[in-house]
C-alpha cells in the first residue's frame, strides 16, 4: 500500500489558524459507515448521535509549555529547544534550533534556575539532554516555557489556555489531542445528562503523530512512542458500557490508540500504562472501538491512514472531498467529524 494514495489537494486558506470564539461553535461532518452517506452538522449536534447506553472516552493529556529559547554559553546566539520525551533523572530528548549550536557537551542556559548539557544526537537528529534546575521542573517550565503549536499554525495564540481541552488534566503532551478542542463544560453536561458515560485516559502526544509518513510504502513506517495511561476505573467503566450494549466512542485518534492497544481480542479494555507504538492503517481489524470522534489530518499521515482503517479508505476519500467543497476548516483549530 503506497503512502501517497493517502495524499489531497487541501487549499491553504481551509487550514484554520484560530479557533472560534466558542469551542462547540464549529461544524460537524458526519460519515456513516456502513452506507458511506454524509451529514453536515454543528457540533453540538453530536447530542443527537449519543446514545444513553454509550461510554464516551476522552483523552485527557495537557499540553506542556514545551518551547524553550535559551543561550549557548560558549557560542553567541539564541537557541531554541522542543522538548519531546522525558527519561529518567531530568534527561529529555528534544529538538534543538540551530542544530549546530547543541552538538554533544553544549550547555544551553534559558535562566539562572534552569539550564541542560547536550548528551548526543539522536538516531531522528534530535539531542538527549540533560537537564539542571533548581526547584520545581515543571514550575520553571511553566514560568519559562511556551505552548508550541503546528508549524501549519502562522498566527500568534492569543489565550494558549485555547490550545488545550477543558478537561486537560496530566501534562505532558507537545501537541493537543485536538478531536477535544471542540467541548464545553456545558456540551459535557449535557452529555452525561443524556446517560452518556464519560471517561477519561492519558496519552502524551508527540510532534510524530503530525508529521507526514516519509517512506514510500505503509507497511513501511515505524511508529514513534507515546506514553499512556488507563486506570482500572476507567476501564471497569468502559467494559461494563461495552457489555450493557453500550458503544464506545473515541474522541480523537489518541484515544483509538490506547483503547486498541489495550484491547483483548474481544473488545475488553484492560487497565494499564506504558509506551504504545501501535499503528492503524487500512486492514487493520478494530477490537474494540465503536465510533469515533476526530478532526480533519495532514495528507500522508498516519492519522489519515487510521481514520481510512476505521471508516474505509474509499468513505474517507469522499468525505475529505466533500469537506473541501464545502469549505469545512481542517487541521488542530478546524472543524470536526463523527465516523459511526
Amino acid at each position: 500500500m503506497r503512502v501517497d494514495e493517502f495524499d489531497f489537494e487541501l487549499p491553504q486558506e481551509l487550514i484554520a489558524q484560530k479557533p472560534l470564539a466558542v469551542r462547540s461553535a464549529s461544524r460537524l461532518l458526519v460519515v456513516h459507515k456502513s452506507t458511506g452517506s454524509l451529514e453536515d452538522k454543528q457540533f453540538t449536534d453530536v447530542l443527537h448521535y449519543l446514545r444513553p447506553a454509550d461510554v464516551l472516552v476522552i483523552n485527557d493529556s495537557r499540553v506542556l509549555p514545551a518551547r524553550l529559547f535559551g543561550r549557548n554559553k560558549r557560542r553567541a546566539g539564541l537557541v531554541e529547544v522542543l522538548l519531546l520525551r522525558p527519561y529518567e533523572n531530568g534527561k529529555w530528548e528534544v529538538l534543538v534550533r540551530p542544530g549546530k549550536k547543541a552538538r554533544p557537551g553544549a550547555e544551553i542556559e534559558f535562566s539562572p534556575l534552569l539550564s541542560c548539557e547536550v548528551l548526543e544526537i539522536t538516531a531522528s537528529g534530535g539531542r538527549l539532554v540533560q537537564f539542571h534546575f533548581a526547584g520545581d521542573f515543571e514550575a520553571i517550565l511553566k514560568e519559562l516555557g511556551e505552548t508550541p503549536l503546528p508549524p501549519y499554525i502562522r498566527e500568534k495564540l492569543e489565550d494558549p489556555e485555547r490550545y488545550q481541552t477543558v478537561y486537560a488534566k496530566h501534562a505532558g503532551s507537545v501537541a493537543a489531542p485536538t478531536a477535544g478542542l471542540h467541548f464545553t463544560p456545558e456540551l459535557l453536561d449535557e452529555i452525561r445528562g443524556l446517560g452518556v458515560a464519560v471517561v477519561p485516559l492519558t496519552l502524551h502526544v508527540g510532534l510524530g503523530t503530525f508529521r507526514p509518513v516519509q517512506v514510500e510504502n505503509v507497511e513501511d513506517h515505524r511508529m514513534h512512542e507515546e506514553f499512556f495511561q488507563l486506570t482500572p476505573e476507567s476501564a471497569d467503566v468502559i467494559n461494563a458500557r461495552r457489555q450493557a450494549g453500550g458503544r464506545i466512542v473515541a474522541v480523537g485518534t489518541t484515544s483509538v490508540r490506547v483503547l486498541e492497544t489495550l484491547a483483548d481480542r474481544d473488545g475488553t479494555i484492560q487497565p494499564g500504562s506504558g509506551w504504545t507504538d501501535i499503528f492503524i492503517y487500512p486492514g487493520y481489524e478494530f477490537k474494540a472501538v465503536d465510533a469515533l470522534i476526530t478532526n480533519f489530518h495532514l495528507p500522508k499521515s498516519s492519522l489519515l491512514m487510521l481514520v481510512s482503517a476505521f471508516a474505509g479508505r474509499e468513505t474517507i476519500r469522499r468525505a475529505y472531498e466533500h469537506a473541501v467543497a464545502q469549505r469545512y476548516r481542517f487541521f488542530s483549530f478546524g472543524d470536526s467529524m463523527l465516523l459511526l
